[in-house]
């Protein structure tokens, strides 16, 4: 399948299947024929595509939505130079889409470990015994501070527990195992259909260049004939011409089978590529929903940690320096007599 080849002298226009055997054509009316058959198809990798510049532009079978079935048809070339057929492209492209969505997976967990580190922290220091002698309404203020802190570790162990159960594990389970195996068949479907579509090209060209030898040989007799260069009877011109007939017959029965092989290798392909088109679309939206998914978590978590605080601010309004000190004051105090002049 990796060898290009040209059209030059193939038989696979329409007229070619005619009532009439290639085989019986006159050498000019054959070349001309070749000839238009050259200008206006060329088969490439065993698959027969019109030249552009000779038919009309082919209408797409899904215009405007650049649909995989429209633009997968050609074969390509790797970076080493190996031939990559159009629909081995699409199926690269669903095995990328799962790796990509592995490692989409793998970033929310390791986004679920620092949540879990940065809850761990926080709870280890609400429980710091920094400042914990502050008295007053301050005091009230610092120790509230120092339990939200719990709360909003609980906030964030939370916010992880739902990341891991709503976003990784859609993200990790999604298509599992049995996915490549999937993929597989589409290919092992697909590359034998391609390959029986090589196989019937050879017999083609087999019985293209036996027919070009019947004729050669036809030809040969009948001038050796007419100059009477041979003893030859007008039979074996006759037995000649019946062999040269055979010979396009066998070309039109090779060139139908070619054409019926193409068909069904077309349909499969269009087929097969909307389907995976269908897969791709398929993945992108549940991403997407479980991203956004990600995105409303983190709305949400910031809300709580946003109403953990509250307590905080409300006590932070209450703080009032005097009251502090009185309180203070009443609990700590020496003595309310103040120091007098000394009689003599």
């Amino acid at each position: 399948m990796e060898e290009s080849f040209d059209a030059e002298g193939s038989f696979d226009d329409a007229s070619c299947l005619s009532s009439q055997s290639p085989g019986s054509t006159s050498p000019a009316r054959r070349q001309t024929k070749e000839q238009e058959i050259k200008e206006t198809k060329i088969t490439i990798n065993c698959v027969t595509f019109p030249v552009s510049t000779s038919t009309p532009e082919q209408q797409l079978l899904k215009p405007n939505e650049w649909s995989y079935c429209d633009y997968f048809w050609a074969d390509k070339r790797d970076p080493q130079g190996a031939t990559v057929p159009g629909f081995e492209v699409l199926l690269q492209k669903q095995l990328k889409g799962k790796h990509m969505q592995k490692e989409m997976a793998e970033f929310i967990r390791e986004r679920i470990k620092i949540e879990e580190e940065y809850a761990k922290n926080l709870s280890k220091l609400s429980q710091s015994p920094l400042a914990a002698q502050e008295e007053g309404t301050l005091g009230d203020a610092w120790a509230q501070l120092k339990k939200s802190l719990t709360d909003e570790a609980e906030v964030h162990l939370k916010f992880s527990s739902k990341l891991q159960s709503e976003v990784e594990k859609p993200l990790l389970t999604f298509r599992g195992d049995n996915f490549k195996k999937d993929m597989k068949k589409y290919d092992h479907h697909i590359s034998d259909l391609r390959k029986q579509l090589v196989s019937r090209y050879a017999a083609v060209e087999k019985a293209r260049r036996a027919l070009v030898d019947r004729q050669k040989d036809l030809e040969v007799k009948t001038q050796q004939l007419e100059i009477k260069l041979s003893n030859k009877t007008e039979e074996d011109i006759k037995k000649a011409r019946r062999k040269s007939t055979q010979a396009g017959d066998d070309l039109m029965r090779c060139v139908d089978l070619y054409n019926q092989a193409q068909s069904k290798w077309f349909e499969e392909m269009v087929t097969s590529s909307l389907e995976l088109e269908r897969l791709e679309v398929e993945r992108v939206e549940m991403i997407q929903q479980h991203l956004r998914q990600y995105t409303t978590l983190r709305h949400e978590t910031d809300m709580f940690n946003q109403s953990t605080l509250e307590p905080v601010d409300q006590l932070l309004q209450s703080v009032d320096p005097g009251k502090d000190r009185e309180l203070w004051v009443r609990e700590h105090k020496t003595g309310e007599l103040r120091p007098v002049d000394m009689d003599i």
